[in-house]
């Protein structure tokens, strides 16, 4: 056990702890503990949207898919990009502009119903458990390497840290463990960057040169095929992750935090420069680690590859690299991992709670009770949860959570916004068939069932050939609100044109 890396461990802990403590002080209402009382700017809010989407997956692992599986593991790279596009021109001002706490508020801004409120919290929840069980498989993974303690032990640990910071400090702590890890990580990623380019001269051609040969792929390594050999399969993939950011919860949830469109709209593009410039970065790290690391002891460290960047660090720049890249990736798990807390606890307590069960009837001390102990049954969930996913790869994971939010929010989100006769059930068809669609056709693939035991979950046969269902259940989701729709009697075009133009300007007509 290096006392630096311990060192760095226990700073990065004691810093986060701290920003906790102040936030604390700050929460006193439930706008605070869910919004931040919409008190951050663009440029804070969209450090920490950035810090919120480069998780586990992005920091771990992709460098780990790239590592192994060459140009292939850059694909994931690529979607994550383009998402927030899709995030910037379609969702971001509409979003603010309609929602108050969480998504659920935005859709039934337009149709004030129970059942859509929790049709949306079902989702939610569903994603958050997928999300967050990738953050912690990559947390477990993360800190067993480094302090050769059990895996389970690994997992309470960040457990217990992310439901700290969710307890007392609300979206405040959040928001700032958020922006402080952002900052972090992209150090990180250029020091590395410039000592992996650093061995080569800087040249860019000489590594590509190198990396042809370092690998057990060869010239293939630079070339798509190699994990993706099924076009269908890629762009079933590429599909859920550029669709699939616009409907994850825990994003969504950050537009809250300011106080209009026009500053939710400035922080979209500070995250699209700052994820831009991290995810063009992913290739250095994972061909320095196919280079200088080498796959045997990638997958010896890892089956799963969520340790090439820990140990290219290691490799290149020493003990003292590899603990600064190692409390790095903490931070960064950390403070994911309390925004997917909060937002699965807002879909509980808010919505579930306070709006379907209590009818809005509920005190501001209830709210707040409510929330808090929602964020604790999130936390206990997802840890038992990860304990059995330990050697899956945590960018696998995320890419479903992704689908699934493609496939039943983001339908809904596009139709209140822009279809004049969206309807509650279309709202609600749209809701569940993409959510379910999505579950079932993953429950039935490669993913889960695979011929070769240990390639997946259960041995056996795949029933649906796509390892990422997107193909299908985006489609799915899409169609079924726009048949529950047509197929029901009830139409309101005054709500429509009330909600799109408070959606386009944010004007709020006063009752």
């Amino acid at each position: 056990m290096d006392p630096i890396v311990v060192t760095l461990f226990l700073a990065i802990v004691l810093l986060t702890l701290y920003v906790t403590y102040v936030a604390a002080k700050r929460t006193k209402s439930t706008g605070d503990f869910y919004t931040a009382g919409g008190s951050l700017t663009g440029f804070q809010n969209g450090l920490a949207i950035a810090g919120d989407y480069l998780s586990a997956a992005s920091f771990l692992g992709i460098a780990g898919m790239i590592a192994l599986q060459g140009f292939d593991g850059f694909f994931y790279s690529i979607g994550f990009l383009i998402a927030y596009l899709v995030v910037l021109y379609l969702v971001a001002e509409p979003l603010r502009n309609l929602g108050k706490y969480t998504l659920a508020d935005m859709i039934n801004a337009r149709f004030d119903a129970r059942k859509v409120r929790g049709a949306a919290a079902l989702s939610t929840i569903t994603i958050v458990l997928f999300y967050m069980i990738a953050q912690l498989v990559g947390a477990g993974a993360l800190i067993q390497l480094l302090f050769d303690i059990p895996y389970w032990v690994a997992v309470l640990i960040v457990g217990v840290m992310m439901t700290i910071y969710v307890l007392f400090g609300g979206m405040f702590a959040t928001s700032w463990v958020q922006i402080i890890k952002a900052v972090l990580l992209m150090a990180g990623m250029i020091i590395m960057t410039f000592m992996v380019l650093w061995q080569f001269n800087f040249n860019i051609g000489a590594m590509f040169t190198e990396v042809k040969t370092a690998t057990s792929h060869g010239a293939n390594y630079l070339n798509p095929g190699i994990k993706y050999t099924d076009p269908l399969g890629t762009l079933s993939l590429m599909l859920a992750l550029v669709l699939g950011t616009s409907g994850l919860p825990h994003i969504l949830m950050r537009f809250f935090t300011v106080k209009d469109a026009q500053t939710a709209r400035k922080s979209v593009i500070t995250a699209t420069w700052t994820i831009g410039i991290f995810y063009i970065l992913t290739l250095f790290l994972g061909f320095g680690a196919a280079i200088y690391v080498g796959e045997s002891k990638i997958l010896a460290a890892n089956p799963g590859g969520n340790m090439a960047a820990p140990l290219l660090a290691e490799a290149i720049g020493g003990n003292i690299l590899f603990a600064i890249i190692c409390a790095v990736a903490f931070a960064t798990i950390l403070a994911v991992v309390a925004g997917l807390v909060l937002s699965g606890a807002s879909a509980f307590a808010h919505d579930l709670y306070g709006q379907i069960i209590k009818k809005g009837r509920i005190s501001e001390r209830q709210q707040m009770l409510a929330a808090r102990y929602a964020a604790l049954g999130v936390s206990v969930v997802s840890i038992l949860l990860s304990l059995g996913a330990q050697y899956l790869n945590v960018a696998f994971l995320v890419s479903l959570a992704f689908c699934i939010a493609a496939s039943a929010n983001l339908p809904v989100i596009l139709y209140t916004v822009y279809w004049k006769r969206f309807n509650t059930t279309g709202a609600v068809s749209a809701l569940l068939a993409g959510l379910f669609s999505a579950l079932i056709l993953v429950s039935i693939s490669p993913s889960v069932f695979s011929p070769v035991e240990g390639a997946a979950l259960f041995v056996g046969e795949p029933i649906f050939p796509l390892d990422n269902p997107a193909l299908v259940s985006v489609p799915v989701g899409f169609l079924a609100g726009y048949l529950g729709t047509i197929l029901s009697k009830e139409y309101d075009t005054k709500r429509y044109a009330q909600v799109s133009v408070r959606a386009h300007t944010g004007y709020k007509e006063s009752k």
